[in-house]
């Protein structure tokens, strides 16, 4: 596993579960707004100073009796070729397991699922399919993203959608059509763009246009929550 970040202790990134987070290495989508570019393989930040895989487990070892659960995260975790083995690890020290994903490998889903090895999963959809190469940077078929929809929604033990709320990717228009991918659906986040992080084109902050005030979320609140059984901003 190429880890790229390692956070000791989180209380609100895996639903009612302490947590530690592991951050893979590399991603095959290039969205502006990203909030860790340093793990994106081949942004102008580059790549970050790896860590070592025997001392997370470690660490993970002596906290048994303090964590609850790991959260993979990235970067995109799926295209980890030890990914599997890894989740396997974990999962056979007792901990509860949460994967972050941009639904772009639903071959790797479909195998963590058999297992199963995860225990909730996290999936963002940027956008409606047709704009999806708004941030991919070379070819990829769209319908990899539905097939992860689909795969989640019928297989995942718990699971919520998400999405970055900024200009050009959501808009009314893109939001019902993202709606009616997600159907039925268990949960989805909206999420409102930080402004004060740095990410990956550090120019598409400066323009207010791309971004979303909080009436404008509420109103999207309301529109993704018609499609889903719970939504909320977050």
């Amino acid at each position: 596993m190429k880890i790229g970040g390692f956070q000791k202790n989180s209380l609100i990134d895996f639903p009612k579960t302490i947590a530690c987070i592991v951050f893979t290495q590399g991603c095959n989508f290039f969205c502006p707004y990203c909030h860790n570019p340093d793990l994106v393989a081949g942004s102008t930040y580059g790549t970050c100073n790896l860590k070592d895989e025997a001392g997370i487990f470690e660490f993970l070892e002596k906290r048994k009796q303090f964590l609850e659960g790991v959260v993979i995260t990235g970067g995109e975790p799926t295209l980890q070729a030890d990914l599997i083995p890894f989740l396997r690890k974990i999962k056979g020290m007792g901990y509860k397991l949460k994967l972050d994903s941009n639904g772009s490998r639903p071959e790797v889903l479909e195998r963590i699922f058999q297992e199963p090895l995860i225990d909730f999963i996290s999936m963002d959809i940027k956008t409606r399919l047709i704009d999806y190469p708004l941030v991919v940077p070379e070819k990829f078929d769209v319908s990899n993203i539905r097939d992860s929809i689909r795969l989640i929604m019928e297989k995942a033990l718990a699971y919520e959608f998400r999405t970055t709320c900024v200009r050009p990717f959501i808009s009314v228009e893109i939001l019902n059509d993202i709606g009616c991918m997600v159907k039925g659906a268990k949960s989805y986040i909206l999420q409102k763009c930080s402004r004060n992080v740095t990410v990956l084109d550090p120019g598409f902050i400066k323009k207010d246009l791309n971004f979303f005030s909080d009436k404008e979320m509420l109103e999207f609140k309301n529109i993704i929550g018609k499609y889903v059984v719970t939504s909320m901003v977050r």
